[in-house]
C-alpha cells in the first residue's frame, strides 16, 4: 500500500500573502437528516465541536464541522482518525438512511494567510466579503474563477479553501496570481 500524500505536496509560495498546502486533513462527508437528535451527537462526539448553524462552521484546530447544505455537512478531523470517525457514524446512525463517506483524498486544502486575504480571495471569487458579511465562523460553498470550492476565515487574516484535488494545482496558482497581483484596497 502507497503512502497517502496531499494534492499539493507541501507547496507554498511565500509573500505579503502566503499560499500554502495545509497537507493532510481527513474530511468525511455525511448526508442526512441535521435535526436528528443521533446524528448531531455523534458529529459534535467526534470533533469536540458544536453543531454549526446554516452557512457556518464550527472548528478549533484540525477538527470541525462545516454546514455544506440543509441536509450535508463536511466533517474535518486527522487524517488518521477518519476510519475510527467513519465506525462511530455507522454504530450510531444505524437503521437510518445517511450517507457517510470518506473523501479526504479526492480534496484539497490550502491556507491563504496575510494582510489582505479578503481582497486575494474576492478577486476570485463572486462572494460578498466585507467583514461585516464574512468574517470568522462563517463558511461559504461556491467557486475561485470557474472551479467548486468551499471556505472559511479560521482567523481575520487567514482563509482556508477546500477543493477538488483534481483543480487543487490551478487553484493554488490561481491565489498566487491573484496575491500578486496586489493590494486593491477595498478592504
Amino acid at each position: 500500500m502507497s503512502d497517502a500524500i496531499s494534492a499539493l505536496q507541501g507547496k507554498i509560495a511565500p509573500g505579503d500573502v502566503t499560499i500554502r498546502d495545509a497537507g493532510l486533513c481527513g474530511m468525511i462527508t455525511l448526508r442526512g437528516d441535521l435535526a436528528d437528535a443521533a446524528l448531531r451527537k455523534v458529529c459534535t462526539d467526534i470533533t469536540g465541536q458544536t453543531f454549526p448553524q446554516k452557512g457556518k462552521i464550527s472548528a478549533q484546530d484540525d477538527t470541525g464541522l462545516c454546514w455544506m447544505s440543509p441536509d450535508e455537512l463536511l466533517i474535518l478531523l486527522p487524517y488518521g482518525d477518519v476510519a475510527r470517525a467513519l465506525a462511530q457514524i455507522v454504530a450510531a446512525l444505524s437503521g437510518q438512511h445517511y450517507l457517510a463517506e470518506n473523501v479526504s483524498d479526492a480534496r484539497a486544502l490550502i491556507h491563504v494567510e496575510g494582510a489582505y486575504v479578503r481582497e486575494v480571495m474576492a478577486k476570485v471569487t463572486p462572494v460578498d466579503l466585507r467583514p461585516a458579511s464574512f468574517g470568522p465562523g462563517d463558511f461559504r460553498r461556491s467557486r475561485l474563477a470557474q472551479v467548486p470550492a468551499a471556505f472559511w476565515m479560521p482567523e481575520d487574516d487567514t482563509f482556508a479553501v477546500i477543493c477538488f484535488r483534481s483543480v487543487a494545482e490551478y487553484a493554488f496558482d490561481l491565489l498566487v496570481a491573484s496575491a500578486k497581483g496586489g493590494r486593491v484596497g477595498v478592504f
